[in-house]
């Protein structure tokens, strides 16, 4: 029978050097494009930092840590629509987890997605609706977000975001 000697040493992690550790979190850059009848993908609301006009189809919006923004996406093909998306995303902020998603670098934190035309239109209305109110959709509470979307995976109501709920959600943030 054959033996092995093993021989164990203490495992101590590597110390990361200090120009390797992040400074602060990078931008996320969002892709939009739009060829007609084929791709339409574009912001509903948001504001970026800066753009940056990439050719006469496509272009990059450029997102400072924890702002927040909603992507719409539209697909189409000879025979009509192919797809339609919409996401609400926040910007990543100072080793926050993120999720990786297709035309977003280097991430971001997804509040709400819905896929098909239904929810999307549904959605719409529902940002229209706070604008109508005087409400920027950017400053709305991230857990209403969260909310719209759990209720449309789970065809519940949706939930109205009224200046009551806004007032609610302005003194939640003013004591943190």
């Amino acid at each position: 029978m054959n033996t092995i000697a093993c021989t164990t040493t203490a495992y101590a992690p590597a110390q990361w050097p200090a120009f390797a550790m992040p400074q602060s979190p990078a931008p996320m850059r969002v892709s939009l494009a739009f060829v007609e009848h084929r791709v339409n993908i574009w912001l509903r609301f948001g504001k970026p930092s800066r753009e940056a006009v990439l050719d006469r189809c496509r272009r990059t919006a450029v997102f400072d840590p924890s702002a927040v923004c909603c992507r719409v996406k539209w697909l189409g093909n000879d025979f009509g629509t192919a797809m339609w998306q919409l996401m609400v995303l926040q910007a990543p902020a100072g080793g926050a987890p993120i999720q990786r998603i297709g035309g977003v670098l280097p991430g971001a934190h997804l509040l709400l997605r819905t896929d098909g035309e239904r929810g999307v239109k549904s959605v719409l209305r529902l940002i229209d609706d706070i604008e109508a109110v005087g409400i920027d959709p950017c400053a709305a509470a991230l857990t209403y977000w969260t909310t719209l979307g759990n209720r449309l995976a789970s065809h519940q109501p949706l939930p109205v975001y009224d200046s009551e709920r806004h007032a609610a959600h302005l003194a939640r943030e003013a004591l943190r």
